[in-house]
């Protein structure tokens, strides 16, 4: 195991109208990976591999499961609340702070992620962390558009981008 031998990492999934949403977390309900898939081995391996176990087990999910259950009836602010661990470089990991900050209403451009995370001209760095981000939802990449107003990419499907944009659009 890389992650430290006290830690262990645990997942917990729940049907959504977006589809089956599942995370990946340790003891203390801090979210490593999660996203709408029903495969949480295919979350570990998103997982920096500092920070992932060999094995993962599943569990009832407690505030993770919660927080999404909460964000689907309208409480969007609920997946900020949660703890979320991940791992890479500088700015990476200042980018994906950023996210964090970035509330549920109107989407932000890459180039405006890029600006928020500290480096106004790592455009490129702002796709890359939206890319790169393991913990959908609890880091909300998909509020992150083109400068032209689509939609860019999105690891669970622009389908699911769109609808969380919308559900975020209608309660702002």
């Amino acid at each position: 195991m890389s992650t430290t031998e006290s830690t262990s990492l645990r997942w917990a999934g729940v049907d959504t109208t977006d589809g089956r949403f599942t995370a990946v977390f340790d003891d203390a309900g801090v979210v490593y990976a999660s996203g709408w898939t029903d495969d949480p081995d295919y979350l570990r391996s998103l997982i920096a591999p500092a920070l992932r176990t060999e094995e993962i087990v599943e569990s009832d999910g407690g505030k993770v499961v919660a927080a999404v259950d909460a964000y689907y009836a309208g409480d969007l602010a609920a997946p900020s609340r949660v703890a979320v661990r991940q791992k890479s470089g500088p700015f990476l990991t200042a980018a994906w702070a950023a996210l964090r900050d970035v509330p549920a209403g109107p989407p932000v451009t890459y180039t405006r992620l890029a600006e928020l995370a500290g480096n106004a001209a790592a455009v490129r760095g702002a796709a890359s962390c939206c890319a790169r981000n393991a913990a959908a939802l609890f880091v909300p990449c998909h509020r992150v558009v083109r400068t032209d107003g689509t939609l860019g990419g999105f690891r669970y499907g622009l389908d699911v981008k769109q609808s969380l944009l919308d559900r975020e659009a209608a309660a702002a």
